[in-house]
């Protein structure tokens, strides 16, 4: 059972205290808010999937919280989640990878640690507290549970943004998340394409799963989604006020 927060994370190449000022912050709304379009057509036109159970609400656990914030904090505990599994990856998995496989990790690594402290300091007070994770079902030296871990994470990720961006509220600040998380969708989804080409053979078939007949990627609601990663969340989750 792990810590999802480390210090070392929040310290790596000054990333962590960037992310948490406040012009940090402000840069990277004002980044987002050139996708407006795509954005909007990316997170709202997508169906729920279907195929996997919905996790039954819980007053229990720390609270996400409600409206806008609650779906910050929602995303929040997924890029814990992720950020978490690729640290475990680069400190206990170079015998099992190649260089190249490694070196990929370590960018996805950055990659989710910086959403994770975005989320952190654009939250603030609102924040929800370092989860626990529990990867114990994961062999961190064995390449095809590491690959097919992070196909599954990654694959999720994307479902779970695609997902939640209807929840937002259609104005104000609301609007401004929205555009943001168009932005992380988009990195998510690069992630997956690169885990799948490295597990070549072994990975989805183009398409399958992940792509309706109208070309559109899955979506997944959070009950969807956290009952899928619930067995890597050893913290108790309340989603319960979350936007329907």
């Amino acid at each position: 059972m792990t810590k999802l927060t480390t210090p070392e994370e929040n310290n790596q190449g000054g990333l962590g205290k960037a992310l948490q000022s406040p012009m940090q912050r402000r840069a990277f709304f004002r980044y987002a808010g050139g996708t407006a379009a795509a954005a909007a057509l990316l997170l709202t036109a997508c169906n729920d999937d279907d195929d996997i159970d919905p996790m039954p609400p819980t007053m229990d656990g720390v609270d996400l919280g409600s409206g806008d914030i609650g779906i910050l904090n929602y995303a929040y505990a997924l890029e814990q989640l992720e950020a978490a599994f690729y640290t475990e990856v680069v400190a206990k998995s170079a015998g099992a990878l190649s260089s190249d496989e490694m070196k990929v990790m370590m960018d996805i690594k950055a990659h989710e640690v910086a959403h994770r402290e975005f989320f952190k300091a654009a939250l603030g007070d609102k924040a929800i507290s370092g989860l626990e994770v529990d990867f114990s079902k994961i062999n961190f030296s064995d390449k095809n549970s590491v690959l097919t871990t992070a196909m599954t994470f990654e694959d999720l990720g994307v479902a779970a943004y695609n997902g939640a961006g209807k929840l937002f509220t259609d104005s104000g600040n609301g609007l401004t998340y929205l555009l943001l998380a168009g932005k992380i969708v988009s990195v998510e989804a690069r992630h997956a394409a690169a885990i799948h080409d490295l597990m070549g053979n072994n990975a989805r078939k183009f398409g399958e799963e992940l792509i309706d007949m109208n070309g559109l990627d899955r979506a997944l609601m959070p009950d969807k989604v956290l009952a899928a990663a619930g067995p890597y969340i050893k913290t108790k989750i309340n989603y319960s006020n979350l936007p329907k």
